[in-house]
C-alpha cells in the first residue's frame, strides 16, 4: 500500500508538471506574436563588452548556486548570477513599447519588478521559454486601485505568490510574459524579453523553477 501511494504521488507530480508545460505553450501563442519585420538571425544591435564576452566564455558550473536573473531594460542586457557573481551576460530585446512599466494587456511594454520563473516551456514557438510571474503583488495593488481588476482577481494574484505558482494571466493587467528565443535584432515582442536562440537554450538548461527574475528600467 505504501509503495502504491508513492507511485500515485509521483504520477500526480508528473501530471502537474505536464499541465504547467502545456498551459505555458497554449498561453504563449496569444502573448508573444512575432512582428513580421523581425529577422531572428540578424545580429544584435546591442554589442557585449570584452569583459562580458570573457564571462560568457567560462563554463557554467551546474547546478547553479542561488541562481538569479537581472534584466536591465535600458542596457538591453540579461545577466545571470550564481552565488552573487555574474556567470552569463546576454543581449536582450524587449516589447515594442520598451519605455516604462507594463500597465495593462496589449500595451507592448515589458514589466518591471521582482518575479520568479513559474513555467518552463520546451515547445515554445520561440525556441524555448521561461514564463514569469507577472502580474506580481505590486501590479495587483495598482490594478485594484485603478479598477482594472476585481478584488477576487487581486486576491488570486497574491495567493499565487504565496504558493510560488503561476498568477492569473487572463486579467486586464496582461500576462504571459516570457523570456524566450527569437532573436535580438530590435524590440519586437508583446512585452516579453527575447534572447538569441543559443542563449535561451543555455539559460533554460541552467535555471530551475522558482528562480528570481528582477527587471529594472
Amino acid at each position: 500500500m505504501r509503495k502504491m501511494y508513492g507511485l500515485l504521488t509521483l504520477a500526480a507530480a508528473l501530471a502537474s508538471l505536464a499541465c504547467a508545460t502545456l498551459a505555458g505553450r497554449e498561453l504563449e501563442r496569444a502573448e508573444s506574436p512575432a512582428v513580421s519585420s523581425v529577422t531572428p538571425d540578424a545580429p544584435s544591435p546591442f554589442e557585449l563588452t570584452k569583459e562580458e564576452e570573457a564571462i560568457n566564455a567560462r563554463p557554467l558550473k551546474l547546478p547553479l548556486a542561488d541562481a538569479r536573473i537581472v534584466v536591465q531594460k535600458s542596457a538591453r542586457r540579461l545577466t545571470l548570477y550564481a552565488g552573487g557573481e555574474r556567470v552569463r551576460v546576454f543581449a536582450a530585446a524587449l516589447g515594442f513599447e520598451p519605455a516604462g512599466d507594463k500597465e495593462r494587456q496589449g500595451d507592448g511594454r515589458t514589466p518591471e519588478g521582482a518575479f520568479y520563473v513559474c513555467v518552463k516551456n520546451e515547445r515554445s514557438r520561440f525556441h524555448l521559454s521561461l514564463g514569469l510571474s507577472y502580474p506580481n503583488a505590486e501590479d495587483a495593488e495598482r490594478g485594484l486601485r485603478d479598477k482594472l481588476i476585481t478584488r477576487a482577481q487581486h486576491d488570486e494574484i497574491l495567493r499565487s505568490f504565496e504558493l510560488k505558482t503561476r498568477p492569473p494571466w487572463n486579467t486586464a493587467l496582461g500576462g504571459e510574459i516570457f523570456i524566450h528565443g527569437g532573436g535580438t535584432a530590435g524590440d519586437w515582442t508583446s512585452g516579453c524579453v527575447a534572447l538569441d536562440d543559443a542563449n535561451i537554450k543555455e539559460l533554460f538548461d541552467a535555471v530551475p523553477f522558482g528562480t528570481e527574475v528582477v527587471i529594472e528600467q
